[in-house]
């Protein structure tokens, strides 16, 4: 009698852990929410991928993973050396630009634009010129980077390429949906998660109350996925 013995197979390697530098923002629950939007997207070897204030690169990372050519920009010189570090340490391709959407973003067309714009109001009518609240601050309705990625996804995606965007519900998805449809995209919210405020809602919170966007009992915000096509 001939016994046979199973080789087994090598368990498969775990992605490397998203490293931040100090004042880079660290994925949290919209980063999981983004992902898992991406996770539904027909992407592979040869779809073109541009994310719009990487961060970390955690998202950009997560495209490269699935295949796509994978090009990202952030406003911040921290941000832009996280990125290209956890590309490194991840031993994916993603090439890293220093830009604003004003001022670097690439040409495209592009099939896919992510984003994890700055969103949450804030009591400054201007966005932060420096420092970590750049990642997040976006002026007294959350919306003076969100409308910037309304304004500019369109003009760089291909006809059928996507937009997917995560913010939060305070800055008002309706007005999201308006916009982007205005400018020739087909646009639904397509994920939403209820988390508990973090420090820098916890800390807004009588100024939020002041100008009704939260209830005097709210002690949680509402994340939305985005997506939009061009048609």
């Amino acid at each position: 009698m001939t016994t046979h013995t199973r080789t087994p197979m090598p368990a498969p390697a775990r992605p490397a852990p998203i490293f931040t530098l100090p004042g880079v923002y660290a994925p949290q629950h919209d980063t999981a929410l983004l992902t898992r939007a991406l996770d539904r997207e027909d992407i592979g070897a040869g779809t073109s991928v541009l994310d719009l204030g990487t961060g970390s690169g955690a998202l950009a990372v997560a495209a490269a993973r699935r295949g796509a050519r994978v090009t990202a920009l952030d406003i911040s010189w921290r941000a832009v050396l996280t990125a290209r570090l956890n590309a490194l340490l991840s031993r994916q391709s993603v090439t890293v630009h220093h830009g604003d959407l004003t001022t670097r973003v690439p040409r495209g067309p592009f099939d896919l634009v992510l984003s994890n714009p700055p969103y949450v109001p804030s009591p400054s009518p201007m966005l932060p010129r420096r420092g970590a609240a750049r990642a997040w601050d976006g002026g007294l309705a959350g919306r003076l980077v969100v409308d910037r990625v309304c304004d500019t996804a369109p003009r760089i995606l291909r006809t059928g390429g996507v937009l997917l965007m995560v913010h939060s519900a305070l800055c008002d998805e309706q007005l999201t949906l308006d916009r982007l449809a205005l400018r020739g995209m087909k646009a639904e919210v397509v994920e939403r998660r209820l988390i508990p405020f973090g420090p820098v809602l916890r800390s807004r919170q009588a100024w939020l109350r002041r100008r009704h966007l939260i209830g005097d009992d709210e002690t949680s915000e509402e994340l939305v996925v985005v997506r939009a096509e061009r048609v």
